[in-house]
């Protein structure tokens, strides 16, 4: 809340987003309860439809900004609104079976891998990626294609007791994560981080984890992650909707 606060004059930005969370935290609470969420492709269009919107606008404000602290708001703002609708987009794939290959579209429209997970959110929040292309890649790549180098953090064999402790201090955001095999979406908040991906062990779906259940994380010797949302270049090239081009292609 502290955000919008911040953001002032804009908090009618964040009607929408914020109903978005709360209606997110229905399948959360089922997810931990053991109830099996139903992937929501319909919830998932309306916020699909909405961020383009919002980007649209929030462009708009960004182009005609006068000052640099008009536009640094603007990319507040932009930061805020993905931070509070991309979670709510990856909760509604949540249930949709896992497959090696799987690259469905939209959730429960078939499987998915964790790689078409990621890089399918990603370009259905208005990130200008080629999906197949992105999802190919090894995770390492999948980060760079975003990322700078040197704001992707490296660490092997750490154990995982001491890589949890320093993510629960992590400045909160969307993360990117890559594992020895795997990639995924890092939330992290104020309270501590969850681990979204399309699980290639069991239950074999997409799944949302707190850091006492996420295996996949817990067993991997190699993790790389970077803040997606807290990179400035990052937030310009989706309001600008820039081609990203993929990193290692």
């Amino acid at each position: 809340m502290a955000l919008l606060v911040v953001a002032g004059g804009t908090l009618w930005w964040f009607r929408a987003p914020l109903g978005a969370w709360v209606r997110s935290m229905a399948v959360q609470v089922k997810t931990v309860v053991g109830i099996k969420p139903e992937p929501d492709p319909k919830t998932y269009a309306s916020l699909v439809s909405e961020l383009e919107r919002w980007r649209l606008e929030l462009a708009a404000r960004h182009k005609r900004a006068k000052t640099p602290a008009e536009r640094t708001a603007a990319e507040h703002d932009a930061r805020v609104v993905l931070e509070q609708t991309l979670p709510a987009m990856m909760r509604c794939w949540l249930g949709t079976p896992w497959d090696f290959n799987g690259t469905a579209a939209r959730p429960g429209g078939g499987k998915i891998a964790c790689g078409y997970f990621v890089s399918t959110v990603l370009m259905d929040a208005g990130f200008r990626v080629d999906r197949y292309q992105l999802a190919q890649q090894p995770s390492g790549n999948i980060m760079r294609s975003f990322l700078e180098k040197d704001d992707c953090i490296l660490s092997v064999g750490k154990p995982y007791d001491g890589f949890a402790a320093d993510m629960q201090k992590a400045e909160p955001g969307i993360w990117l994560l890559g594992l020895d095999t795997h990639v995924a979406f890092l939330v992290v908040a104020d309270n501590g981080f969850r681990m979204i991906h399309s699980s290639g062990s069991s239950p074999w779906c997409v799944v949302d984890e707190d850091k006492g259940h996420a295996g996949a994380l817990q067993r991997s010797n190699w993790r790389m992650t970077g803040n997606l949302t807290a990179d400035p270049k990052v937030i310009r090239r989706w309001l600008k909707a820039e081609k990203i081009t993929v990193h290692g292609t």
